[in-house]
């Protein structure tokens, strides 16, 4: 298992690859899959990120099979579901980076910014509001946003104990306009 800091720097370079190159390939091939399905998966980062269809981790940062347990959900929020699986990732698997993605252009802000919506959407708009406040500006909304899930993740008590051991939390931002990822 790779440390924190050696997670991030694999993910800032396989940003830098999605964004220069046309193509992305990842070996899917029947060895690839049976080779998992038996020694199991190391991810080698933890990525909560929203569920647009535009944000994809695996391809944001050029990760294969295994590289990344990801967690996705509309506006990148943390409850105790999102929180359950990040201590199973980080607890069992011993990845020890957990990083909150936030993107540009996210509707889920959006919603919080300039609507009050019914329905069960009401509890994903509402936590981004209480960690946005009155920002109406979409960048500083989804940093706000994202710093947000970060304090709601270390305040796990299970997190707590895996970061006395190494365990790092951090935040980014992904740029749907250019496929950037800009590290908090």
């Amino acid at each position: 298992m790779i440390s924190a800091s050696e997670a991030i720097e694999r993910l800032k370079e396989g940003n830098r690859l999605y964004t220069s190159i046309d193509i992305f390939q990842s070996d899917v091939s029947p060895g690839i899959l049976e080779h998992f399905a038996k020694n199991g998966q190391e991810p080698y980062a933890i990525i909560i990120s929203c569920s647009d269809s535009r944000v994809i981790p695996e391809r944001i940062f050029h990760a294969a099979i295994g590289d990344l347990f990801t967690i996705r959900v509309a506006g990148n929020v943390i409850d105790d579901h999102q929180l359950g699986s990040i201590e199973y990732a980080a607890g069992h698997l011993g990845t020890k980076l957990i990083l909150v993605l936030g993107h540009t252009g996210c509707g889920a802000v959006a919603a919080a910014i300039h609507h009050d919506p019914d329905g069960f959407i009401k509890y994903i708009t509402d936590d981004i509001k209480a960690a946005i406040g009155d920002e109406t500006d979409d960048y500083r909304a989804a940093v706000l946003n994202v710093k947000h899930s970060i304090r709601h993740i270390e305040d796990s008590l299970e997190i707590q104990k895996d970061e006395e051991q190494g365990l790092v939390v951090a935040g980014a931002v992904y740029r749907i306009e250019d496929g950037v990822v800009e590290f908090l």
